[in-house]
């Protein structure tokens, strides 16, 4: 007779979550979480290390909290972990470590938990000391409330050593704290290390409500879920931000600097192109197409015949069709690996096909392009897709920007401002595009306020955000097309038998090849 396999939410329900699962299964040496106030991050923890310790390839662990109970805590939780493994461990004692500064006379309370495999799991207080001359992995809980953050993960690090881990996790407390600046430092590329994030709702999202009626015998439904969610939110108040949605504290204002961004501008040309009527867009195509092409080829090919044709090349670009400016930002990568931005292209009211010619035109003269990303959303979407199609995924990406794509691309260009690695365009507009960036809520973004360029074009940040795309397009790990090698225009059908072809419009949706 067949097996009936047992209904779904009859199972017995996986012991770690979502998140706890993947912080568990991430096996980098030193990984680091900012996260929600209770949502079992330490529990988790607590699940791992009693793995580790109890192998005999494991090690011993050190937790170091910043109160005395938030160390018995962990402790009875490993110690509840290797009961429900089957784990053979001793008791857990409680020993008091004496030691003298100057004239004074100081103790802390460890509590160790011994295993059969000869490891332990040490719990200890926070002063940086108590890591010297341990080996093993280094677990620094609600890091952000130690009162000498540097320095305890100073010597927690020593023992990476000789193999051993650092796990930091912790709460945010404020902007300026030394725990936010080691996850910007992360974000931005500055320190090689894992980073995860859980707010509250990404850990709803992966069942912590169903968890907690599992713990207290109740049954959930959707209407209790959304009560218990405000009912968390309300009790933490103006303060849910920071607790619950791992938002520092005090994290407004303007993001970069006036000074940081002037001491970074080189002169490099800026070309603006706006319709030369105000029809311009109802014309026939070949006229369009004909206007375009006699600008580029007597404004744009000069400057890009001055282009180092050694060093690799790409873009970013932000759109805007109606108000709004396009502005595509092209780079080249020196050899020092500055990212030095050579030209910038601001389109004005330009119709969709007039902006696929000209990004096109640039794409095929730029020397040894390998990267690209465009702003997909909205009207975007088209030219995005027209890249991708053109160039492939592999070079060119369609991004969607969020908030959570300026989070992870905004820490690091900042960093290469700070690097002295990203040379600038010198230019009034392009330094009140950056300058118009403000954190909300720990994230840089552009609020919803037009201001007017120079020209009197109305703009939003718009060399703002082709910077970030241009920055975060010349991090990626595309190759370079091979040297000697340049896109042939496809010929259209009506090209006649001898292959000069009829329709003297080129068509740049080809990507084949030829050598010189």
């Amino acid at each position: 007779m067949p097996l009936v396999p047992e209904p779904r939410e009859a199972r017995t329900p996986m012991a770690l979550l979502g998140y706890q699962q993947r912080w568990t299964a991430d096996r980098a040496q030193v990984k680091v979480i900012e996260k929600s106030r209770r949502i079992g991050l330490s529990w988790a923890e607590a699940a791992d290390t009693a793995l580790l310790a109890a192998s005999q390839s494991g090690m011993n662990a050190f937790y170091i909290g910043y109160m005395k109970e938030m160390a018995q805590e962990f402790i009875k939780d490993c110690a509840e972990f290797a009961k429900a493994y089957s784990i053979a461990a001793g008791e857990i004692a409680e020993t008091e470590e004496v030691w003298l500064e100057g004239e004074e006379r100081k103790s802390i309370f460890v509590y160790t938990l011994r295993f059969a495999s000869g490891w332990r799991i040490e719990a200890l207080s926070s002063a940086p000391r108590n890591l010297r001359g341990k080996q093993g992995r280094v677990i620094l809980d609600e890091f952000a409330f130690h009162s000498d953050q540097k320095e305890l993960l100073k010597a927690a690090l020593a023992l990476l050593i000789w193999g051993g881990e650092v796990h930091v996790i912790s709460t945010h407390n404020g902007a300026d704290n030394p725990f936010n600046a080691l996850c910007l430092d992360i974000r931005a590329g500055k320190k090689p290390y894992s980073l995860h994030r859980v707010a509250f709702r990404d850990a709803v999202a992966d069942g912590l409500y169903e968890r907690v009626c599992l713990r207290t015998g109740q049954a959930p439904d959707e209407a209790s879920k959304a009560a218990w969610i405000k009912g968390i939110y309300d009790q933490y108040g103006a303060d849910a931000e920071e607790e619950l949605d791992c938002v520092p504290s005090n994290s407004g204002g303007a993001w970069l600097s006036r000074a940081l961004i002037e001491a970074r501008m080189l002169d490099a040309p800026v070309l603006r192109w706006k319709p030369p009527a105000k029809d311009f867009a109802l014309w026939p195509e070949h006229l369009r197409t004909a206007e375009m092409r006699d600008w580029l080829e007597a404004e744009l090919l000069p400057v890009l015949a001055t282009l180092d044709a050694g060093l690799r090349s790409g873009f970013g670009m932000d759109f805007g069709r109606n108000g709004d400016l396009s502005v595509l930002l092209a780079f080249q990568i020196t050899q020092q690996l500055r990212r030095r931005f050579v030209f910038a292209l601001e389109l004005s009211n330009c119709p969709f096909d007039q902006q696929r010619e000209a990004l096109f035109y640039i794409g095929e003269r730029l020397p040894r392009f390998f990267a690209g990303k465009l702003d997909a959303r909205g009207n975007g979407q088209y030219l995005a897709e027209k890249a991708v199609q053109k160039w492939g995924e592999a070079r060119v990406e369609a991004v969607m920007l969020s908030q959570p794509w300026y989070r992870d691309n905004t820490a690091p260009f900042k960093a290469g401002l700070e690097d002295q690695t990203i040379e600038l365009i010198r230019d009034s507009d392009h330094l009140d595009d950056l300058r118009a960036f403000q954190v909300v809520k720990g994230i840089p973004l552009l609020p919803d306020a037009r201001t007017k360029g120079k020209d009197g074009q109305q703009r939003h940040g718009d060399a703002g955000v082709a910077y970030l795309l241009a920055y975060a397009a010349s991090r990626s790990e595309a190759i370079a097309v091979c040297d000697g090698y340049v896109a042939m225009p496809r010929r259209s059908a009506s090209a006649d038998s001898s292959g000069t072809g009829a329709d003297s419009r080129d068509d740049y949706s080809g990507d084949s090849r030829r050598m010189f």
